[in-house]
């Protein structure tokens, strides 16, 4: 009954998260026993694991590595795997480290490019790199100005490449993230998309007010919103050595009782799946955090709220910041 009810409230947009362990050299990070939920992914008809797997966690790690990084998600249940051109060689190391499993998951794939030649392009380099026809989910990535968003859909801007590539089977879904309030909301008004994959961040969503309207929005028109920075903290000092995370260009939360808090209060929003940060001893906690669960309390929130005014937020509103 328990377990029952746990995957009803995962399904119902409630998740929190348990018990920590630590992993050990030479021995299997997580117990694949126990697969992670899974969640609607808006009018998709696709359903994905709480959390995904970020193509950052593999960048500038051997190929080696990235295959067992790659093969320890999927046998631990997740389904869901982002990556962009940005992630320096990440598309390199995730195209052969999933093609045993490439049939059983859903693949994203992003581009900064907003006019339609460079994104065309982009989208035939990205296919080729992952070895496979086509993506489940492409992206416009990081959207931060409305400019943006006027060019993607002005003349010969990369929606044009978008919709043809679906016509031709190339993409499944059209989804875009960002990093901007105003950016988003416009997005949200210009095209029926898919997808949104937006920071949800405790510190930044209290603190900062930055999430709820775009949130709100996204999910008054079905879309699958999709989280990234849920275990963000705050940004890096000046001067401040990165040797804890150095693909982090904010701090990530370090503590596993503060993962623990946030995973779990990002999860308890109305999203899909959260995307950790690019690190994969994080990954890996996100993870653990994922597969055991228990909704926030109200004390648990109300400690979350003291928290966040003491810490600056990587995302605000302008009035906030």
């Amino acid at each position: 009954m328990r377990r029952r009810r746990f995957l009803e409230m995962s399904l119902a947009g409630v998740l929190g998260a348990g018990r920590l362990a630590e992993a050990r050299p030479g021995r299997p990070a997580i117990d694949a026993g126990d697969a992670l939920p899974r969640r609607p992914l808006g009018r998709t008809g696709e359903t994905l694991s709480v959390i995904g797997l970020g193509g950052m966690a593999l960048a500038n790690e051997t190929p080696e590595v990235a295959s067992r990084l790659v093969r320890e998600a999927f046998e631990n249940g997740v389904n869901y795997f982002d990556v962009a051109p940005s992630y320096g060689n990440a598309e390199d190391l995730l195209g052969p480290a999933l093609k045993p499993f490439r049939k059983k998951v859903f693949l994203a794939c992003k581009t900064l490019a907003r006019d339609g030649q460079d994104a065309s392009l982009e989208l035939s380099r990205s296919l080729e790199k992952l070895q496979t026809d086509h993506l489940d989910l492409y992206q416009f990535h990081a959207l931060t100005k409305t400019e943006e968003v006027e060019k993607i859909f002005g003349p010969g801007g990369a929606a044009e490449a978008f919709l043809k590539a679906k016509k031709d089977g190339r993409i499944r879904f059209v989804g875009f993230s960002a990093h901007s309030t105003e950016a988003a909301l416009l997005a949200l008004d210009k095209f029926p998309f898919d997808t949104i994959l937006f920071p949800v961040n405790y510190v930044s969503f209290l603190g900062g007010g930055f999430g709820p309207a775009v949130i709100n929005k996204a999910r008054s028109k079905g879309l699958g919103i999709l989280a990234i920075k849920a275990l963000a903290q705050t940004p890096w000092q000046e001067g401040e050595a990165r040797a804890g995370c150095p693909k982090c260009w904010y701090r990530p939360i370090f503590d596993l009782a503060e993962q623990s808090l946030a995973l779990r209060f990002t999860l308890s929003q109305p999203v899909t799946a959260a995307v950790p940060p690019g690190d994969p001893a994080i990954f890996r906690s996100a993870l653990r955090l994922g597969k055991e669960a228990s909704p926030l309390t109200e004390r648990e929130l109300g400690e979350l709220r003291e928290r966040a005014q003491k810490l600056k937020p990587v995302f605000g509103t302008p009035s906030r910041l």
